[in-house]
């Protein structure tokens, strides 16, 4: 784990190998002035490839010998936010082969970082199962990029696609905890880990009640960070290692890519990563329910009535409904700890994503101040 957390392998240059490649990234009406930079065979060459600085072309360009001299890469007309500015930096480090590359031209409006960070996001591939492991296109960042920072954001959501995409079998209950622990001690966080009947014991039956079909016990992981006279943030997180619905069990299709149930509590440790790796002057709290919504004789059933954490009776209609049932004692006990800002991330319905669609995430909130910054930042 403390590997893992350093700057990505996609940032660090190999000192041994050859210079690396110049990437230029231009708009259409920076062309002209770039193809002062090439020799008229190389501009031939952009000619015969139609390239016209449109977003997302890339061309290659040789020495006379054949070996790589350049990357060219279109940045289209004008940014309009991420989509058509520096996340583009994302889809070019995903076309290219392992290597070493340098920016040696980026749009005037482009931020520095921010195209390094989308170079690593867009530099990852999850290998854990393949024999021929991906080797990253490698950046060598300028004195103009904060490496430091970029490398720890990269790392951190590297980790969270990791959680996500590695199978059920090798990211139950157990391993989430170890995860946990493995970034608890990496950044001097204390841990606390509830599991099992001492679920009960301690006044979470609905997380115990999810989760205690399943081999791997349910449990709730709690993280803290951070002054405790600090503003307080806790970090809520849905950890469904696997969602067969339960009893209401799910179609073979609907359960086929449910490992990724867990994606909450991935999203609650990767930001919580970035605050701790980024030092930010906060009293952390980190809080995942964690379960199998497995299938046995003691499954809970529907028809069930549960007593919540918080004292409430939950009649259970459909046990594929689970997520809201662990939410609700982990988001109890996270206001019991008296936070300023509570923050819960979970895979909860399908609908969301039929309503908005893969690339809008729907979020909901009791306090206007808070949601009205979030929608500016997610627009800006």
């Amino acid at each position: 784990m403390r590997q893992s957390l350093n700057v990505p392998s996609c940032f660090l240059p190999d000192r041994e190998s050859d210079l690396p490649v110049p990437v230029y990234i231009c708009r259409p009406d920076g062309l002209e002035e770039l193809r002062k930079q090439f020799s008229q065979a190389q501009n031939n060459w952009l000619a015969a490839c139609d390239f016209g600085g449109k977003a997302g072309q890339m061309v290659r360009l040789a020495r006379a010998d054949g070996s790589l001299a350049a990357i060219v890469f279109g940045a289209g007309e004008c940014s309009n936010g991420y989509t058509d500015g520096e996340m583009q930096a994302g889809a070019l480090a995903e076309q290219l082969d392992k290597g070493q590359y340098v920016f040696a031209s980026l749009p005037e409006d482009w931020n520095p970082d921010l195209a390094a960070l989308f170079w690593g996001l867009g530099a990852y591939k999850f290998d854990r199962y393949c024999q021929s492991k991906y080797t990253p296109p490698i950046l060598v960042a300028g004195e103009n990029v904060n490496t430091a920072e970029v490398g720890s954001h990269v790392m951190a959501v590297h980790m969270g696609r990791d959680l996500i995409n590695t199978p059920a079998s090798d990211m139950g209950p157990k391993h989430i905890e170890q995860r946990a622990r493995d970034l608890a001690e990496f950044y001097g966080a204390k841990i606390s880990v509830v599991c099992g009947d001492a679920l009960l014991e301690e006044n979470f039956p609905l997380i115990h009640a999810v989760g205690r079909a399943a081999q791997q016990a349910p449990r709730l992981i709690m993280l803290e960070w951070g002054r405790a006279e600090a503003p307080g943030l806790a970090l809520v997180g849905k950890g469904i290692s696997f969602d067969t619905g339960g009893l209401d069990i799910k179609s073979a299709t609907g359960m086929r890519l449910m490992k990724k149930d867990m994606g909450g509590a991935a999203h609650a440790l990767t930001l919580g990563a970035m605050i701790m790796a980024g030092g930010l002057d906060l009293h952390l709290r980190i809080y995942l329910a964690v379960a199998e919504n497995a299938i046995s004789g003691n499954a809970y059933r529907p028809g069930d009535v549960l007593t919540s954490r918080k004292g409430l009776t939950v009649e259970i209609d459909n046990t594929d409904a689970e997520g809201r049932l662990v939410l609700a004692d982990a988001l109890t006990k996270a206001c019991e700890d008296g936070a300023h800002l509570v923050m819960d991330f979970a895979t909860l319905t399908g609908a969301a994503r039929v309503a908005l669609g893969p690339t809008l995430p729907p979020f909901f909130s009791n306090r206007q101040e808070v949601v009205q910054p979030v929608m500016e930042f997610g627009t800006s």
